[in-house]
């Protein structure tokens, strides 16, 4: 708080308080009262005054200058009022009282905001375990019948695709919720991807060549298998038409990391796009040109890894290849015995 502002903002006082004491000096002159008599009586009226001054920029400067200290070190800036104590001056009171009752009011509105979007992620989480049964069933139909609805049951599996996209969007919210940090072996979350999809791979034509994947990390299964799926079906979108289509997935281990790469051999990813390919509903030139995109696959796979505690990277060269990466951390502290 400072002084020099305080000051200028008691300009009005000072002057009133130095006009009221010109009208005592008149006064006491008129009742002939030697001048050092009245002098002594201005000085004690003006000490009093500075004094007066004084004690209220000091009782002041306490209380605004923890509040403003709060302010900058808090990061979340609606705690204010609960780590502020309560002053010991009127007007600071007055001013205490209402930021502890905008903060009661901020905090109602958010716990209701809250219970609306629970209940909207919750209907859609229904809404989408309602709508996949029909569609495995149609799916199912499709395989009992393959000479004529091959064209249907891709269409089908786009269906299905969009739904657990929207599916695990809702969750990537709350996933801490949802999911099991454990020991998980690579190998093992490939091959579930692998069976569950083995058709449309060979559909596609694409050739998956799995190296080094004999390892464990701590992760959640379920949810790393929908990344998997996800990046590869990112690839499967973007196949070059002048090359076979190829994918690799291999691990890297370090003393510190393991490193889980795909990489295929598609169109690649314009060096201008790389920064941006993992913010939300961006789909670049690759979106626009080559197929239809929401932006939103890799989007979600960042906020699964982050909260899985993953760091997922792309490195790409265009018409040459692009590689997804996911580190994961070596913690034996989060190891279930």
């Amino acid at each position: 708080m400072n002084f020099r502002k305080f000051l200028a903002d008691k300009i009005v006082s000072v002057i009133i308080s130095l006009c009221a004491w010109l009208i005592i000096w008149d006064f006491l002159s008129a009742f002939h009262i030697r001048s050092g008599q009245i002098a002594i009586i201005g000085i004690i009226y003006f000490m009093a005054d500075i004094l007066k001054i004084l004690l209220e920029y000091f009782r002041r400067k306490t209380f605004y200058t923890d509040l403003i200290s709060n302010t900058e070190n808090l990061d979340k800036k609606y705690l204010l009022s609960a780590m502020t104590e309560s002053p010991n001056f009127y007007e600071g009171q007055v001013f205490y009282d209402i930021l502890c009752e905008t903060n009661k009011s901020m905090c109602d509105n958010i716990a209701e905001y809250r219970r609306h979007s629970t209940e909207f992620k919750e209907y859609i989480e229904l809404w989408v375990h309602e709508v996949k049964l029909p569609v495995a069933s149609l799916l199912l139909m499709c395989h009992n019948n393959p000479e004529t609805s091959e064209k249907y049951s891709e269409q089908l599996r786009r269906i299905d695709d969009c739904i657990e996209n929207v599916m695990y969007y809702v969750r990537s919210e709350n996933a801490e919720k949802d999911y099991l940090i454990k020991e998980v072996s690579l190998k093992r979350v490939f091959n579930a991807y692998a069976v569950k999809n083995r058709e449309e791979l060979q559909q596609r034509n694409v050739i998956i060549k799995a190296e080094n994947l004999d390892i464990t990390v701590m992760t959640d299964s379920k949810w790393l298998e929908y990344i998997i799926g996800q990046v590869i079906g990112n690839s499967m979108k973007y196949f070059s038409p002048d090359r076979e289509p190829e994918i690799n997935i291999y691990a890297v281990e370090t003393d510190d990391t393991i490193t889980l790469h795909m990489r295929d051999n598609g169109i690649g990813i314009p060096l201008s796009d790389l920064p941006y390919i993992f913010e939300k509903s961006y789909t670049g030139e690759n979106g626009r040109t080559h197929a239809k995109s929401t932006g939103m696959g890799l989007y979600i796979i960042k906020k699964l890894c982050e909260s899985l505690g993953h760091d997922v990277k792309a490195c790409s060269v265009q018409n040459e290849f692009t590689d997804i990466s996911i580190t994961f951390g070596k913690n034996n502290f989060m190891k279930i015995e």
